[in-house]
Parts: structure tokens; sequence; C-alpha cells
């Protein structure tokens, strides 16, 4: 699950490249969350990926910038923001136990356009008419790869669509604070504030992992970490509105993931549904470039 920070461009394709491999990092965490959530509490789960993420964000800045990477202008906003990420994190990993990894991931790419929606009432933004068509496109998408009478139509689906909801609130909060804090102190200080928050609820739900369990664990949270890394150094490469679409490539990287891991292939059904998802985000992201 990628969010996208704001910045310039000049050397487009680097920062393609960058996209494309954060991406696929981005799936391969969903993938070892969906796997280990079959046998571990999500709370665990969800603890040593910001645990893991915090200290090496920890051992790389640290020792560059001292305590001044914490450092922020709107502390209660990044708590909020660390927050919701967290809450993305714990709803979409409940949701991976229920939902093919593909078909959750095309559901939580609808947090652009809640994010085009929200825009309005949130930040006062205006948005286009072309804009409410791809939203409404989207929850269309949603609808069809959820349709009645389909194995996915189960309160389960609330789940990733809760997620997105989430992801669309840290957006916005991330925007917001892109005008006051670097990507660097809102990425450590969403670590940090995570780790804590679930360090309060672990103790009642330890269970020691296996070795090789514990393994994909530190990885879970490496590929966090590292995706994350990646992402700021695309969008410092290229513009937003070049890498956009690429980020959709990450719902190719989780169809390949499930059916390799989990023996999953979408249905016909399904594809028509992530296609529309994919097309109403492109849609979105071409009107804001007229715009």
């Amino acid at each position: 699950m990628s969010s996208t920070p704001l910045s310039g461009a000049n050397h487009p394709f680097r920062g393609i490249g960058l996209m494309v491999l954060a991406t696929f990092l981005f799936a391969s965490h969903d993938a070892m969350a969906k796997h280990l959530a079959g046998f571990y509490p999500i709370v665990l789960i969800v603890w040593v990926r910001y645990l893991v993420h915090t200290l090496l964000m920890a051992g790389i800045f640290l020792p560059q910038s001292g305590l001044r990477v914490l450092r922020s202008k709107r502390p209660g906003l990044q708590v909020l923001r660390a927050l919701c990420l967290l809450a993305v994190s714990l709803l979409f990993t409940a949701g991976l136990m229920f939902i093919p990894l593909a078909e959750a991931t095309a559901v939580i790419f609808l947090a652009p356009l809640l994010v085009t929606a929200l825009s309005v009432p949130l930040l006062g933004e205006r948005v286009s008419r072309g804009q409410w068509a791809a939203v409404s496109a989207g929850f269309i998408g949603v609808l069809v790869i959820v349709h009645p009478g389909g194995s996915l139509f189960t309160p389960a689906v609330l789940l990733p669509l809760a997620a997105a909801l989430c992801f669309s609130f840290y957006q916005l909060l991330t925007r917001r604070l892109s005008e006051v804090d670097s990507a660097t102190t809102s990425n450590f200080f969403a670590g940090v504030v995570n780790t804590l928050a679930m360090s309060l609820l672990v103790p009642f739900v330890w269970q020691l992992p296996s070795l090789a369990h514990g393994l994909m664990m530190l990885a879970l949270g490496g590929c966090g970490m590292l995706a994350h890394l990646l992402l700021t150094h695309a969008f410092r490469h290229a513009a937003p509105a070049l890498l956009a679409p690429f980020g959709y490539v990450q719902i190719v990287f989780a169809g390949l993931l499930g059916w390799l891991a989990f023996r999953h292939t979408p249905d016909a059904t399904a594809l028509v549904g992530i296609l529309i998802i994919c097309l109403s985000g492109l849609a979105a992201v071409w009107q804001n470039r007229r715009g």
C-alpha cells in the first residue's frame, strides 16, 4: 500500500523504476502479512512491522540528525496521521484473512478517489464533474468485485473498505503536513507513535514465532520501510502526476503473488471490477493534470 508525497521532478525514468520497485515491495509486504495472519494475532504482526520500521529509521537517520528528526511543527497532526496509518495496517491485514490479495489491494486503491471526494469538505478544494465521475466509477468497480451472490459478498469486505477510508485520511494529512515537515520526520514520527501504541497491546496477545516466521516478520518490516524510502526518492525524480498511474502496478504484483503463494486467481467478474478501479484512478489523475 503506497502513499503520495509531493515533490519535484527531473529524472522521470529513474522515478518510474523506483515507483515500480516500491509497489513490488508493498505487494510483497501484504503477501507476507496475509500468510502470517493465518498463524499469529494481527496485533503482533503489526507491532513487529512498525518496530522494525522504527529501528531501521533510527539506524539510518539518528546518526545524521539526532532527535531533531522527530521535531514537528504540527505534532498533533503527526500523531493523528500515524494513527490513521495504524488503522490501515490493522484493518487491511484483518481483511487479508478473508479477502484474496489482488481484490483487497484493488479495494484499497479507492483511497486516491476518496481523497478527491474528501478534499472538498476538508480542504475546500474544487472537484470537477470528470473527477466526480471517476470517483463514482471506482465505487462501481468495488460493487462489481463484491457483487451479490459472489464469494466476496460478505461483511469481511468492509475491512479493506474501511482501510481505504483511513488511508484517504492518512493521505490528506500527509498532504497537509508536507507543507511544514519533511517526509523523513513524518515517516519516523509514524513509526515511533505506532510502535508505542502497539507495544501497549502486545503483552495481551504475545506468541513466540517460529524462526522462519520470525524472519518473515522482520522481512515484513524491512519491506515496508524500504518501500516508503523508495517511494520518497521516486517523487524526488519525477512528478506525482507522472508516477501516480504506475502505483496501480501494485495490483498486478498482488495478483501474481496471490497466485504464487495462495493459488488464487481472480475470476472474470473480479478482473472487470479491478480494471474499472484502475481506469477510474487513472482518469482521476488525468483530470487532476488537466486542472
